[in-house]
């Protein structure tokens, strides 16, 4: 309980002050505001009693810009990416967050990338425009499943979250995100501890792949990520 109170008392005012310093900083830089955001997650876990390990750096990729692609398993899954994963990325949120006052602002400023899900032609539409961001060099992060997983299972991928890389033509890495569901599971506001740690695998060429092929690079990212949490079971 203690972990918890400590982590609210935390984690709402300094959220609120570090999103209009990232604002401002957003006016000149959004590399900057990235590298600030990164001090946000490593914050949030430390005030939660939380430590994080990197596995599989190696395989990020540095010459060019990259999808990655991560299981969604707790609310702690954003700070953790901020504070394991040391690359430049950005999101991609729904259009309808964009319209929240002065957050949707902030969210513009520092490059997130917006999808309009309104109807099939807007979310063909922001996906090309999407897809056009990434080749002129910005890597993006995406939860295939949709939403935090329930129960801690794996849930299944959405194909269109995929649908990105084979019009961007870059590399997607796949990674895996470890004990996140320990920590807080969805619908639960109590911050337990435990051991924390996400995996970066190895990366998966989109070279000459079409929309035909998107069911099997689908499964072959989703079945990378299930593989590192199935194993981390059997050694666990």
């Amino acid at each position: 309980m203690l972990r918890t109170f400590i982590f609210y008392l935390y984690f709402f005012p300094v959220t609120l002050i570090f999103s209009f310093i990232a604002l401002f900083i957003s006016l000149f830089s959004q590399n900057k505001t990235h590298s600030f955001v990164r001090f946000w997650g490593r914050s949030c876990l430390i005030f939660a009693g939380l430590k994080i390990q990197t596995r599989g750096t190696e395989n990020i990729v540095l010459d060019s810009p990259a999808i990655y692609v991560s299981n969604h398993q707790s609310n702690f899954d954003i700070p953790i990416i901020y504070a394991g994963l040391p690359v430049q990325f950005r999101w991609m949120a729904k259009q309808e967050l964009f319209r929240v006052p002065f957050f949707g602002l902030a969210m513009k400023r520092s490059g997130i990338i917006a999808i309009d899900r309104s109807n099939r032609r807007t979310t063909i539409h922001s996906i090309s425009a999407a897809a056009r961001r990434i080749k002129e060099g910005t890597s993006v992060v995406i939860f295939p499943e949709g939403t935090r997983t329930p129960d801690g299972q794996l849930q299944e991928f959405k194909k269109g979250a995929l649908l990105l890389a084979t019009k961007a033509q870059v590399p997607v890495v796949p990674i895996a995100i470890h004990g996140s569901y320990q920590i807080q599971p969805k619908d639960r506001w109590l911050v337990k501890g435990g051991p924390l740690h996400i995996e970066v695998l190895p990366p998966i060429s989109t070279t000459g792949l079409k929309s035909s092929d998107l069911d099997a690079l689908t499964q072959k990212v989703r079945q990378q990520i299930a593989q590192s949490l199935e194993g981390a079971k059997t050694n666990g």
